[in-house]
């Protein structure tokens, strides 16, 4: 992020301009991404934290949206076998996602967008939104748009792969190229049928060891895909959020008007 987002990042602003903010009718975006999550050997373990904070800055600036500060630890359990790999457990990190969206949403923000570039982190978000009124929230699955998955459908050229592979690394090269070192980039074994669980660096009898904690092949990346994924994941969450807004202000008009006939009776 550059200067050209410090004016969206609440962790930049005083509290009286956050204030401001709100009043005049800013959404709140909050990313959630990991700083400590194994990648393979190619990729830094704050990759989802990355490609989270850039996300949420091109939807910030779409909508002019105040940007919290990420959440960081999170409930992925699939990696803890790998050193560095730290989370929280599902109830411990949904109970953290409830706490905070209900704290942004009582300041008084208009609208708050959930951008969760997690597989593990979906379900236990879902729960900690759901009490919450789902007029003002909204989820946002990064890797779930259509565009995003038609492109990713053309591009992908391995055999299977979710994580550390051949799309999140080419997302990679395109985001952050100076911190993707392809010469480490390893593949996972060959896999007949995909089988959830953990990942593996030790057990070679397990279907999902990686020696280098990759999912798929990550030697197959390209900048070029990266950049042509990016952007259809860009456009699919600018559709969404807008349709939501949309959707938030058609709703109060439609309120607005009936209080008005009310009060006119």
């Amino acid at each position: 992020m550059g200067a050209d987002t410090d004016r969206n990042l609440i962790e930049h602003l005083t509290w009286d301009e956050v204030a401001q903010r709100i009043e005049n009718g800013a959404a709140a975006v909050l990313p959630i991404g990991a700083a400590a999550k194994q990648h393979g050997f190619h990729l830094p373990m704050n990759t989802d934290r990355i490609q989270a904070e850039w996300l949420a800055a091109r939807i910030a600036g779409r909508i002019d949206a105040l940007i919290w500060p990420t959440v960081t630890y999170g409930y992925y359990p699939a990696f803890v076998e790998y050193a560095g790999s730290s989370g929280l457990s599902a109830p411990v990190f949904e109970a953290s996602i409830q706490e905070i969206a209900t704290a942004i949403l009582a300041f008084g923000c208009r609208a708050l967008l959930v951008l969760d570039t997690g597989v593990s982190t979906l379900a236990p978000v879902d729960r900690a939104l759901a009490p919450l009124d789902s007029r003002n929230v909204l989820h946002l699955r990064v890797h779930e748009g259509p565009r995003y998955r038609r492109a990713a459908a053309e591009l992908a050229r391995q055999s299977h792969g979710s994580h550390a592979d051949e799309l999140e690394t080419s997302l990679m090269l395109a985001l952050a190229p100076r911190l993707v070192d392809m010469s480490r980039a390893e593949a996972s074994p060959a896999v007949p049928y995909e089988t959830p669980g953990r990942l593996t660096p030790s057990d070679k009898s397990s279907p999902n060891y990686s020696r280098s904690g990759s999912y798929g092949d990550p030697t197959l990346a390209t900048r070029a895909k990266g950049e042509v994924l990016l952007a259809a994941m860009v456009e699919d969450l600018a559709e969404r959020v807008t349709a939501f807004l949309a959707g938030r202000i058609a709703a109060k008009n439609e309120s607005d008007g009936i209080n008005h006939r009310s009060a006119s009776t």
